[in-house]
């Protein structure tokens, strides 16, 4: 029986705590014991139970244990800056929802800095042997991020927000579906009427930037508007300025977009003006949607993915706490405000 589990676990998620516990036919909390307390468990049950993780190539959650039995109760996470020109506020709803969920675990977060990802590492594993923090939140996590791998290496408990392109099978993470927040603003752009549809976005190399203009690409390709929306795709940095100068370009085209999916509200703000400048009503002449659902975009009337930044707080706390391991990925949802809510132009 356990054979045929572990082969059809390795086929999906990995083995967790419950799916041990299925197997051997005891209590999830007689697992945690075996790991945790073994002097508690019968000797044969911890004999069944220690064969039963072996055959399924469970790995306990280091984090939930760090933070479970350790008197600090603290979780580090490294802070970043804020790119210059940005207008995304999500990054501070990110920091208040992770606050404020530790907050109900009765766990608090010390913060640092680090110049890049090597030293992230260098300094999270110094905090975890002085025992300054028990298990780490990860952000901003690259397709080829160094990070993961070299914590697991290093055994330092962490919980990631977002996921690498391999291995995340490997570790416990929480993601937003980008690609399903693109389409959905494609879909509705398609379904006010809306053809040639332009994407504004960051250029190639960076996970939720890929992401997001996959998002775009797939969905044009659904809706079969392949030709409509041939060289409408334009890229730049996370600013309206940049963003505008790409806008620019696009409306030049003899066959300009009647729409525009931006990968950031920054990058939708940029979009906006351009449009203004070029004479068009944003909302009449032209749909514009944005991501993330920043106060900017609110004040500017600008439809935008709402990202479920409290539920990813949550998440990750539960997930640090051992409630759930392995991935999660989560959905966000378009706020559709008055800068595409009209029919597309005739």
């Amino acid at each position: 029986m356990a054979d045929e589990a572990r082969r059809e676990m390795n086929a999906a998620a990995p083995p967790t705590a419950t799916d041990v516990a299925k197997v051997a036919g005891v209590s999830r909390q007689t697992v945690a014991n075996v790991i945790q307390a073994p002097h508690r468990v019968r000797p044969e049950t911890r004999a069944k139970v220690e064969a039963i993780i072996e055959q399924l190539g469970y790995r306990p959650n280091r984090a939930a244990q760090a933070l479970k039995f350790s008197a600090s109760r603290t979780i580090g996470f490294r802070i970043q800056p804020i790119a210059p020109g940005a207008l995304n506020s999500m990054y501070d709803r990110f920091l208040h929802a992770l606050a404020e969920a530790g907050h109900e675990a009765d766990r608090q977060f010390l913060i640092y800095t680090a110049p890049d990802a090597a030293a992230e590492i260098e300094v999270t594993q110094r905090l975890h042997r002085s025992g300054s923090a028990d298990a780490f939140v990860l952000y901003d996590i690259a397709a080829d991020d160094l990070r993961p791998a070299a914590l697991l290496d290093l055994g330092v408990p962490f919980v990631a927000f977002g996921r690498t392109d391999l291995g995340g099978e490997t570790y416990t993470w929480i993601d937003v579906d980008n690609l399903a927040g693109i389409a959905s603003a494609v879909d509705h752009l398609v379904h006010r009427g809306h053809r040639r549809i332009a994407f504004v976005g960051w250029p190639d190399g960076t996970t939720i930037g890929d992401r997001r203009a996959r998002g775009w690409r797939d969905a044009v390709a659904r809706h079969g508007l392949q030709a409509d929306c041939a060289g409408l795709d334009a890229r730049c940095d996370d600013s309206a300025t940049a963003a505008a100068e790409q806008a620019f370009g696009l409306l030049s085209r003899a066959q300009p977009p009647t729409a525009f999916v931006a990968a950031t509200d920054t990058l939708a703000v940029g979009v906006m003006r351009a449009c203004q400048r070029w004479g068009l009503d944003v909302g009449r002449d032209v749909a514009i949607t944005g991501f993330d659902d920043t106060p900017t975009a609110a004040a500017l009337e600008l439809s935008s993915i709402r990202q479920p930044i409290e539920t990813v707080g949550r998440a990750l706390m539960s997930a640090l706490l051992g409630e759930h391991e392995g991935g999660q990925l989560l959905q966000p949802q378009l706020v559709i405000r008055a800068s595409s809510a009209a029919p597309a132009p005739r």
